[in-house]
């Protein structure tokens, strides 16, 4: 019962720490997340969606409240009279304003701010792509690989078989030595071969786990994603995409909305050619203490003596309200504002012409995924046609040399061909898997395997 419980646990253990393999998707998702890249760029989103609400409580009225106290001490001379003037004074006030006309300004303001918080989530999403891009093309860097780690598995297995009957007619006196010191040396390399593509498996994992920016890339694997053996010719070309991808990029509307917001800038610098008008109001009170022992003064009309009135009897009678509403009216700032209209439209000349390169960009990036995609695929057929005559070499070579009729060395050089057309096969199939999916990209047609 006791190696029952240890079996369970044990097998239980191993399941729960089993190698978890991350598909295309995970990777992506899982970047989106937590690229340091990318947050911060949701930072700067959100620093803009905070100044859009800045820019629209800007229609709300300003209101204040003040409350002063101040004391003075000291003597002070009337006329051939000197005397203390030890005081002290208390005020309260709250006032409000609001702006009534600045030709617009604000909603400018408020439209301008719009434009640069949808230029910054189109930034998101342009990082976001890239670092897409990059996972696609690492994630099959990774399964070209894996199949190249194949290929020196099978080419291992036949030399390894190759040995081992050299060694059995070498050892019997049918061959000479030098054939099993070849198909020893024929092992070695093979052995070589298959280090190297487990080596370069083991790297473009590394390199995709820092891409994702992984903390533990030792225990890091990918899904062993079905490839298609024999792509088809693409189907579509750069003049039929290049609209669509014109539309669909975030780069090219994140340059058209910083256009809108130049254009709105310096639709905001002109307002300043124009008045200011504000209206305010308010309330105040004060309450006044002469610190001096005796009458405050006396009253001009009947001659009394006037005594000073408690804290709260002085804050009633001392209420009072304000209205009023004030021009402000541009004269002369030295030409400043018509320099920095000349800056805004200069402004605007820069934000088109960085939209024209984000254009011309694209272009480019659309017509060299279809040159890549035609070549690439070229590249593969000649591969394949390249790999089926290799393939035949090594077959009438090992017959040949089963029969006695041919060397060690030429069934080699045979295995060595067909195994680097294989290799070759295999390259030129990732590589046009990647510019397909380059073009499937810019055609609006989501990432996948």
């Amino acid at each position: 019962m006791k190696k029952f419980w240890i079996l369970f646990f044990g097998i239980s253990f191993l399941g729960l720490n089993a190698q978890k393999k991350w598909s295309l998707q995970e990777c992506v998702d899982y970047a989106v997340e937590h690229n340091l890249q990318i947050i911060q760029n949701n930072y700067n989103k959100q620093i803009q969606d905070l100044n859009l609400k800045i820019a629209k409580n800007q229609y709300l009225p300003g209101v204040s409240a003040s409350l002063s106290n101040n004391g003075s001490f000291g003597q002070q001379r009337y006329i051939n009279v000197t005397q203390r003037n030890d005081n002290f004074t208390n005020s309260a006030n709250v006032g409000a304003d609001i702006l009534l006309f600045n030709n617009g300004r604000l909603e400018k303001t408020v439209r301008k701010t719009e434009f640069e918080v949808e230029a910054a989530q189109y930034d998101t999403e342009t990082i976001t792509n890239n670092i897409s891009l990059q996972i696609a093309q690492q994630y099959l860097t990774i399964l070209l690989n894996k199949e190249i780690t194949k290929i020196s598995e099978s080419a291992l297995q036949n030399a390894e078989r190759q040995y081992n009957r050299a060694k059995i007619t070498t050892d019997v006196g049918t061959t000479a030595k030098t054939i099993l010191a070849e198909a020893e040396a024929a092992l070695a390399r093979e052995r070589q071969n298959l280090k190297t593509a487990e080596i370069n498996t083991r790297r473009s994992l590394f390199d995709l786990a820092q891409l994702l920016q992984l903390t533990d890339y030792q225990n890091f694997d990918v899904e062993d994603v079905p490839v298609m053996g024999n792509p088809e010719a693409p189907l579509y070309s750069a003049e039929n995409i290049i609209s669509t991808a014109y539309g669909n990029q975030p780069q090219i509307k994140a340059a058209e909305a910083r256009i809108r917001a130049a254009e709105a800038q310096t639709q905001i610098t002109r307002t300043a050619f124009w008045p200011t008008i504000t209206a305010n109001a308010g309330l105040g009170t004060s309450y006044f203490n002469t610190l001096v022992r005796g009458n405050v003064g006396v009253d001009p009309e009947t001659g009394q003596s006037i005594t000073e009135s408690g804290f709260f009897k002085q804050y009633t009678d001392n209420f009072g309200q304000q209205i009023g509403v004030s021009a402000n009216i541009p004269i002369f700032n030295k030409g400043i504002t018509r320099l920095q209209v000349e800056q805004s439209k200069l402004n605007e000349e820069l934000a088109k012409n960085s939209f024209a390169q984000q254009k011309q960009q694209v272009l480019q990036n659309v017509q060299k995924a279809q040159f890549d995609a035609e070549s690439n695929y070229e590249a593969f057929i000649a591969a394949l046609e390249t790999e089926k005559s290799s393939e035949l070499a090594l077959d009438f070579a090992q017959k040949s040399y089963d029969a006695g009729r041919s060397t060690i060395y030429d069934l080699n050089v045979a295995r060595n061909n067909y195994a680097n057309a294989q290799g070759s096969v295999a390259q030129a199939k990732y590589n046009y898997l990647f510019s397909m999916k380059l073009l499937n990209f810019y055609a609006g047609i989501p990432l996948s395997l």
